[in-house]
């Protein structure tokens, strides 16, 4: 209340000194108060100067490639970091080492690479839309970096280490990994870091018998080889070789070129610590003495040697022996309380192991199975392991052995990648497993292993070369390689499994690919470094590469090498000895070849109804429409339904089954609902959708109508259609036939085999079998119902008639087709056509048969038809091109009968029918309503009685006539020519 008066008495009587604007005070807003600076007399500002970056930069060029190495402009906390560039790509590397004591025996290097979708101006497709977890690209160049870097470490340095590369942007011209590799070794040499760096990394490959140093992603796609290369100024770290059977002399002539070239990074890099390095920090490093050595060497030494020198033991016996020994000398350690020895006893006692078996091997040339340094280890094949795959081996190679599978799937099944560079998809994919049972042991399996990522990657790259291409083979193929014992270099064993089961698998490969590893002993002057003996082992033990210098994975064919992996364990090694490493890896390899030849050197036939099953389709837009349905529903459907999997393309469907019963169910399916070309002859399925009484009509081929007619049910004679079909009935069909508006003519008997009674000759009664021209034509679902209508043909009922050359029958049935039943009762109720209506018949004209007459009965007794509907028989017998072709042996017979009888003359075509031509045509039929005429050439004519005219004529007798119209089918309407 005081605090209201005061303000009260504030704005009657104002006092300078209490005013709001002297004391700072803000207006009353949103109910607060609120200090102020003064608006007449604010105080000085301070203003926010330029921080001015230091930063340092080195340029220089490799394979006509300006490359820049730049440091002090971002991430200037971080211990070593440097952003390098080629054109347009970017790639910036960063290092930090963890702060206090090390505590491990083991150095604790993590190599982190990333791409990020920004550096190609690209937003992630996944539902957070942001990176997730590293993918298979990023954790392969991350072991690209670690591999060369990690050996030059000092020994004993055992403090954490991090190494992170991410890529800021990309051109999509050249691949970050090299990069990332260069610039990880300048930021290295910029940090407090011990490190015997530097190191140089570089990419070459080779188009057309010529060598390219860092091509771009184009040239690689062209090239032969893609062999990245890593070293110091005379010693290689590190090669990883992708190849097409490139020659081992070859790939020696491309590593040769490639260590000059890598050497160019060197400078660049040193001349950039200079300017901003770091002053190296003093590291504790965790050695032994020694008198601690020598202490545990006496005591371990000779019962280690005599491990070592019996080659009875096998994997785990030797390792039970071994850690026996390491007991025995640790129970002494303990009764002398040598505390000190103890925690480095497992160091030593390793570093002992390493010793005695260099020493032997060196001087002795033996190895611990016994075996000499150039021979390999027994082998085991067996292809068709699990006989219900698509493909499987199992393949042994002394204790290691290793169980391939190959499925095979549809093109859809691709992998689908996000890298900043090279293709999309993935349709090869080779997955190796490594599960702790292996090698005896326990383990939690969790995510992607770095270790079985990058041998699956190089078991694939060497199988790569020699899968066929694309075009010839589209199935997706995957690979998956279970580890099931491991006593050293499994990877190449999957190289050999895989090429087996691949092959088992029926998959073309043009060649087999077999891989071994090859290891060194090296023996060391340990004043000057350097090697003063050294030994080669050809397909190493387990222990071998732990305990030697070198694990240098070779895989290719007879032909030459496919994939190359090396990695190394000291601080590089001379590529002379690398070089020589490529022979006793071939005559290796060739010996592998030979066991894999023996079990299977062929692709299996794929007969097998097990065997998966890929077709391509090719339909137009709008019947992949009707294929796919509302919102896909139909084709999901039928996925559902079969198991298969279909994919759409532009005019295709691919369809891809797991054998061939479901893959014949499936295209079944699609026939039905797609329906494909009709050619006549061809076999289709169909249902009975309406019964008459001359036949039933069948839906086939994706909602196209036909008629079966019921002489073409069975060879038998059928007297009802319902007793052979039923509505709703499913059955096998022959189109036989069409006429020029597409109405379809369909076979039952055609598909049924003939009866054994049946004989050469021509029955009376029976249909004379023809051979048409095979067709193709399109669906007719175009074609408006007036046309349709107006090319239904009515069925003629067959009148049994006498020819006077042979004294032989023939049936004159010619086949219906209507294009839908209710079209088909329509048109009946037009054509008056009515099981009551029979009237009786008067004779209309007579019949010759030699010297005899005998009476026509009139047709009054047949349906009353038009001139013009009985004769669209001769009509659909057109093709497209106006030629007529007679439809069965009678109509051919006489037309020759005709020609004989006219002098030979040229029979009439339709291209010189025309109004007031002039023929000697003969009666074919009598009618009604007039008479039908042979013009000659298969061509038919009506002549329509005049009233009151002549209407005694004879079948066969010749009329002149000549053409006074066309009817609106096209039918000649013929007149009376009086004879001059």
């Amino acid at each position: 209340m005081a605090m209201f008066s005061l303000a009260i008495r504030a704005r009657a009587k104002p006092n300078p000194l209490l005013t709001r604007r002297a004391l700072h005070f803000r207006n009353f807003c949103n109910g607060r108060f609120g200090f102020s600076t003064s608006e007449s007399n604010p105080p000085d500002r301070p203003v926010a100067g330029t921080k001015f970056l230091e930063s340092f930069k080195e340029e220089f060029e490799i394979g006509s490639r300006v490359i820049s190495l730049e440091t002090g402009k971002i991430a200037r906390f971080a211990n070593g970091a440097v952003v390098l560039g080629m054109e347009e790509t970017k790639v910036l590397s960063t290092v930090a080492a963890a702060k206090g004591d090390a505590v491990r025996d083991f150095l604790p290097l993590t190599v982190d690479y990333q791409e990020k979708q920004f550096a190609q101006g690209l937003i992630p497709n996944t539902f957070m839309r942001r990176e997730g977890a590293p993918k298979e690209r990023e954790l392969l160049c991350g072991r690209l970096i670690d591999r060369p870097i990690r050996p030059l470490f000092p020994a004993g340095f055992y403090h954490e280490i991090q190494v992170m590369a991410s890529v800021l942007s990309s051109d999509g011209k050249q691949d970050p990994d090299v990069l990332a590799a260069n610039a990880t070794s300048a930021a290295i040499m910029l940090s407090d870091i011990p490190w015997g760096g530097p190191i140089g990394v570089v990419r070459i490959g080779r188009i057309c018998g010529q060598f390219i140093v860092n091509p771009t992603m184009d040239e690689l796609s062209l090239s032969d080889l893609n062999l990245v290369y890593a070293c110091t100024r005379d010693k290689t770290l590190m090669i990883d070789v992708q190849a097409r059977e490139i020659t081992e002399q070859d790939l020696e002539a491309g590593l040769r070129l490639a260590h000059p070239e890598a050497v160019k990074y060197l400078e660049p890099q040193i001349r950039l610590a200079a300017k901003a390095g770091k002053q190296k920090k003093e590291y504790k490093l965790s050695m032994v003495s020694e008198q601690i050595f020598q202490k545990v060497r006496n005591l371990a030494e000779a019962p280690i040697d005599a491990v070592f020198t019996d080659p009875s033991y096998g994997k785990f016996e030797r390792g039970e022996a071994l850690e026996k020994i390491t007991q025995d000398v640790k129970s002494a350690l303990e009764e002398e309380c040598d505390e000190q020895s103890l925690k480095v006893l497992p160091k030593v006692v390793d570093t002992v192991r390493k010793k005695v078996v260099r020493k032997r091997i060196i001087s002795e040339g033996f190895r611990l199975d016994g075996r000499h340094l150039d021979e390999v280890r027994p082998i085991y094949c067996e292809a068709g392991h699990l006989p219900i795959l698509h493909g499987s081996a199992l393949f042994n190679r002394g204790d290691t052995q290793v169980l391939c599978t190959v499925t095979l799937g549809a093109p859809q099944d691709a992998q689908r990648l996000d890298s900043l560079v090279g293709p999309p998809t993935k349709r090869f994919m080779l997955h190796y497993s490594f599960p702790p049972f292996c090698i005896d042991e326990i383990g939690k399996r969790a995510g992607l292993n770095r270790r079985e990522v990058g041998h699956g990657t190089l078991a694939e790259k060497a199988l790569l070369a020699v899968l066929p291409p694309e075009d010839d083979f589209p199935y997706t193929v995957r690979i998956n390689s279970e580890v099931m014992a491991s006593d050293g270099s499994t990877s190449m064993a999957t190289v050999c499994g895989g090429s087996m089961a691949l092959m088992d698998a029926g998959i073309p490969l043009r060649e087999h690919v077999a891989g071994v590893s090859v290891g060194l002993v090296t023996d060391v002057d340990p004043e000057t470094g350097e090697i003063t003996d050294y030994r080669i082992l050809t397909d190493i033990l387990g222990l071998e590469d732990h305990l030697g210098d070198m694990d240098f994975k070779i895989a290719g064919t007879r032909n030459g090498v496919t994939a190359i992996q090396l990695d190394i364990k000291p601080a590089g090694i001379p590529l002379d000895i690398i070089c020589k490493s490529l022979e006793p890896a071939r005559k290796g390899r060739l010996q592998i070849l030979d066991h894999m030849e023996q079990e299977i050197s062929v692709p299996r036939n794929q007969d097998d109804r097990n065997s998966p099953r890929l077709v391509t389709l090719k339909f137009s837009n709008d019947a992949i429409r009707r294929f796919i349905g509302p919102l896909g529903a139909l084709k999901r459907k039928i996925e559902e339904e079969t198991g298969a999997r279909i994919s759409v393309g532009d005019g295709t469907i691919t369809i891809a089954a797991k054998n061939q019963a479901v893959m014949e169910k499936v295209q079944d399916k699609v026939d039905f609902v797609v329906g494909r070309e009709i050619v006549v002859g061809g076999i289709y399925k169909g249902i009975v959708m309406s019964i008459k009484e001359y036949g039933a009509f069948v839906e086939f081929n994706g909602g196209q109508q036909g008629l079966l007619h019921i002489s073409e049910l069975s060879h038998e004679p059928v007297s009802r259609v319902s007793d052979v079909v039923s509505v709703g009935q499913q059955i096998s069909l022959m189109c036989i036939g069409q006429d020029v508006r597409g109405n379809i003519k369909l076979s039952r008997k055609a598909t049924l085999p003939p009866p054994e009674s049946e004989t050469k000759s021509v029955v009376e009664g029976s249909a004379p079998v023809t051979k048409e021209k095979p067709n193709i034509w399109a669906s007719p679902e175009n074609m408006s119902k007036g046309e349709q209508l107006e090319s239904t043909l009515e069925e003629l009922v067959p009148r049994k008639m006498e020819n006077t050359e042979s004294n032989r029958s023939a049936s004159l049935t010619p086949s219906v087709v209507i294009r839908s039943a209710a079209e088909c009762d329509e048109e009946e109720k037009s054509a008056g056509l009515s099981k009551t209506s029979k009237s009786a018949s008067k004779p209309k004209g007579t019949l010759k048969k030699g010297s005899k007459q005998k009476k026509i009965q009139s047709s009054d007794n047949m349906p009353d038809l038009s001139l013009s509907v009985m004769l669209s028989e001769s009509l659909s017998q057109m093709g497209g091109n106006k030629e007529f072709t007679s439809q069965d042996e009678g109509e051919a017979n006489l037309s020759d009968q005709n020609d004989k009888e006219t002098g030979g003359k040229t029979p009439v075509t339709p291209q010189k029918l025309k109004l007031g031509t002039k023929v000697t045509a003969k009666i074919y039929q009598i009618r009604a309503r007039g008479l039908v005429l042979d013009l000659g050439g298969g061509i038919r004519g009506m002549y329509k009685f005049e009233p009151n005219g002549e209407k005694e004529f004879t079948v066969g007798d010749e009329l002149l006539v000549q053409c006074s119209s066309f009817s609106s089918k096209g039918i000649p309407v013929m007149s009376m020519v009086d004879e001059e």
